[in-house]
């Protein structure tokens, strides 16, 4: 239970800076029935961790709500402008009443604040985040400079997220779903071929690849010169046998165990010793090799 008050009181203040962004000196704070407050139909975020509400609402239990919920009074109550995840938390910690805000705004001015809001969450995935970037830009006329001043990050970080609208839908469903990273997607936006950057990105998933495997597979598919060559068996099993031999000679000139993993590209040595008397005879042998 601490664990899960300690992260929902978090949550809970996670949205501090946003409510404060929309509410005013001026503005009081009213206790309203649970019942008459409801979620904006148009709210673009449409799911929600219910592990994460749970946390959420155990908090809320302990501590209550500490941040008001931003609300607009109309004719069926009292539709959420900001706090959605606190409302369904406080639902689920059956509460009776909850703190509001009363602003008044206009459908357009309650869409951007919304898609702010959600923006500023750290749980949205990366495509949901490109999304509101996006119509943020679409239909408020909002550079990338400007959203980036607005959720206090840098330029190249909106335009990276952007980026990932141009994935296969494919793709972009892995990230929705938490099966492909937002990094290894972005090592992917290099691959303009649909077809061959689904293929990459089903690959990295089954073969468990991490994003500096992907961003070093993506290297190879856009410059196939810079790609390791194959070996063929025969010249593999060569090679096997010399590296064999070269660990059996070095066994012989430093009178201890040498162990080699790796392969032909790359690996390790490892030259053992066991004591004080060891290590500096395999010394003296280094120095006169050197000589």
């Amino acid at each position: 239970m601490a664990k899960r008050v300690s992260r929902g009181i978090s949550q809970l203040l996670a949205n501090v800076e946003d409510v404060r962004e929309i509410a005013k000196a001026e503005d009081k704070i009213l206790m309203v029935p649970v019942g008459k407050v409801y979620p904006n139909p148009n709210q673009p975020r449409k799911s929600f961790n219910e592990e994460s509400l749970k946390e959420l609402a155990d908090s809320i239990l302990e501590h209550g709500i500490i941040q008001p919920l931003v609300v607009k009074k109309d004719r069926s109550g009292y539709m959420i402008i900001a706090g959605e995840r606190r409302y369904r938390a406080a639902k689920i910690a059956n509460l009776a009443e909850i703190p509001v805000i009363v602003r008044d705004m206009d459908d357009k001015k309650i869409r951007e604040t919304s898609l702010i809001e959600n923006l500023q969450r750290e749980d949205l995935n990366a495509i949901e985040q490109a999304e509101a970037i996006r119509e943020l830009m679409d239909s408020y006329s909002l550079t990338q400079e400007e959203i980036a001043a607005r959720l206090g990050k840098a330029r190249p970080s909106i335009a990276n997220t952007l980026r990932l609208l141009s994935l296969t839908d494919i793709v972009q469903q892995m990230v929705r779903e938490n099966i492909l990273s937002a990094g290894h997607a972005r090592a992917l936006v290099s691959i303009t071929n649909p077809a061959d950057q689904t293929d990459m990105a089903k690959k990295a998933v089954i073969e468990g690849w991490s994003v500096r495997e992907m961003e070093k597979r993506v290297k190879y598919y856009l410059n196939p010169e810079t790609a390791p060559k194959k070996l063929s068996e025969t010249v593999r099993e060569k090679l096997s046998l010399e590296m064999r031999a070269f660990v059996d000679d070095m066994t012989r000139v430093f009178a201890t165990k040498v162990k080699l993993m790796g392969n032909e590209s790359k690996g390790r040595i490892t030259i053992d010793y066991y004591s004080n008397e060891d290590l500096q005879r395999i010394y003296e042998v280094i120095n006169t090799l050197k000589k």
